[in-house]
């Protein structure tokens, strides 16, 4: 068939993969991507994109995710894996150069890591690399970048700086921190995996890529930092060994301490661009630190506002845990009622809320926070609202301010009192029927360093007690109206 997928993309799971599947789908790529649990992979995909099983570890399972291939991206590791992952990168990477070779693949691209092979290099960039040598054996064109610290919101490296910037005021650093690199933000690998699709290579080329500038983590620290208002002390030791490091790591970071440690190992290679060609033969000019850590913040904010919680929190499938779930380096707190009334009025009450109707809940502890807030300079609770009925985007609402409202569906409001991080409150509206309504209330806080953590958790029992009675609050008022409306009758609570 002419709109048979010639792609195929492995390791569409992970952090690169993922992304680099959303890239193509938006240009129109016929895809087949192949995954152990395709089952999981199958939701995060457009209707188009072929998802088949298939396992490097298992070679007779590739057949059919090979065949009719023309270009293959294989974006698989084993660095979170417990068992020697040298010995299965190997192993999948040759089963895969096999695989390929018997279907005619006439392309394989693949992402590795920078480092100078004349050096003692760690386990993990040393497998990067021979996993490159390894694919050239099946006799295919392979495209290999090799790539320093990936900048983006959810890369592992970059999480671990984050963690350790937000969490740690004071940060006594390891040598690993001097060590210089060459980062590079997700944007432009993903640019250059792309633009790899229309260049014709001759048998295995390397293509190291970074961007301008060589910083150590120490730098890029102090860069993220400053990008988000926190001033930190860092004084470095020389006797933390990567072992010490990695159970550090693994107890102030969301990264596991086995994946710590390989990681931590990894860092004492300087990872630098030796040959910068790739930018003038794909054309693409890398854009510099500031400029990237710029731009994974801001991709967080953007894919936090598209966020619906309804999908990542499904009030059935885990028990609620205490202090709330954990999104990036965001703290979630949601909880959902459902009432046998429609959206609209079940919405009318969200719309009302603040100002000289309250907040359903605990009015008199609104008012103590606000009095709190004028103390250091806050806004209070004065402002009230403009209107008890109507409501737009970009106005006051006591002490928060209205951010994005839509009609009978969504009200998110972003906080305006002293707070050591970002807030939100979030009210969103779901329809199960004509007659039967779910309301979902989500209190999303962004903490500043440790102080916010600490702030976070120190009032969660408060939040418990007064989001929760809001939520009731909201639910019977909207009930009352549907009642006095002659909407509704017989009405029943469901609370998940």
């Amino acid at each position: 068939m002419a709109d048979s997928p010639e792609i195929l993309i492995t390791g569409g799971s992970g952090y690169v993969g993922g992304r680099l599947i959303s890239k193509l789908e938006e240009r129109g790529v016929p895809l087949r991507c192949m995954a152990r649990r395709p089952e999981s992979l199958r939701t995060k995909v457009v209707e188009s994109t072929e998802v088949v099983f298939g396992d490097v570890l298992q070679p007779e399972s590739m057949e059919e995710a090979l065949s009719g291939i023309k270009t293959a991206y294989y974006m698989v590791h084993s660095m979170g894996t417990g068992r020697d992952f040298e010995s299965d990168d190997r192993r999948g990477a040759r089963n895969f150069a096999v695989a390929a070779r018997a279907a005619g693949v006439k392309k394989i691209v693949y992402l590795g890591g920078l480092g100078d092979s004349d050096q003692k290099l760690s386990a993990h960039l040393r497998s990067r690399q021979e996993v490159g040598q390894v694919l050239a054996e099946s006799g295919a064109q392979v495209i290999e970048f090799r790539a320093s610290i990936v900048i983006g919101s959810g890369s592992l490296s970059f999480e671990l700086i984050r963690t350790l910037v937000q969490r740690l005021p004071f940060m006594i650093c390891p040598k690993w921190v001097q060590t210089p690199a060459q980062p590079i933000a997700i944007e432009d690998v993903l640019a250059f995996l792309t633009a790899a699709l229309e260049h014709q290579p001759a048998g295995h080329q390397v293509f190291e890529i970074g961007g301008p500038q060589q910083v150590t983590y120490r730098e890029l620290m102090r860069e993220y930092a400053k990008q988000c208002g926190l001033k930190r002390l860092m004084v470095s030791v020389p006797f933390l060994t990567p072992r010490l490091s990695s159970l550090w790591l693994g107890l102030v970071t969301p990264v596991y301490a086995r994946v710590g440690r390989k990681l931590v190992d990894s860092l004492r290679n300087p990872t630098i661009v030796r040959d910068n060609s790739a930018n003038s033969i794909f054309n693409i000019q890398p854009r510099d630190v500031a400029a990237a850590v710029q731009r994974a913040l801001e991709n967080e904010d953007n894919e936090f506002a598209a966020t619906r919680w309804s999908d990542a929190l499904s009030s059935g499938s885990r028990p609620k845990r205490w202090g709330g779930e954990k999104f990036g380096n965001r703290l979630v707190d949601s909880r959902t009622i459902t009432i046998d009334v429609p959206a609209a009025a079940a919405f009318r009450p969200v719309r009302r809320i603040g100002g000289k109707t309250g907040w359903y809940y605990g009015n008199w502890l609104w008012q103590i926070r606000g009095f709190l807030d004028l103390l250091v300079g806050g806004v209070g609770v004065r402002r009230g609202r403009r209107d008890s009925d109507e409501i737009h985007a970009g106005e006051p609402l006591d002490c928060w301010r209205v951010e994005t409202i839509e009609p009978e569906r969504l009200l998110r409001l972003s906080a305006e009192m002293k707070l050591p991080g970002r807030a939100w409150l979030e009210f969103e509206i779901t329809s199960e029927d004509a007659l039967r309504s779910t309301i979902r209330q989500t209190a999303i806080f962004d903490p500043l360093g440790l102080f916010g953590l600490c702030y976070w958790y120190a009032i969660y029992p408060l939040h418990e007690a007064v989001f929760g009675g809001m939520l009731r609050g909201i639910a019977q008022a909207a009930e009352r109206g549907a009642t006095e409306n002659g909407v509704t009758e017989d009405k029943t609570v469901d609370i998940p």
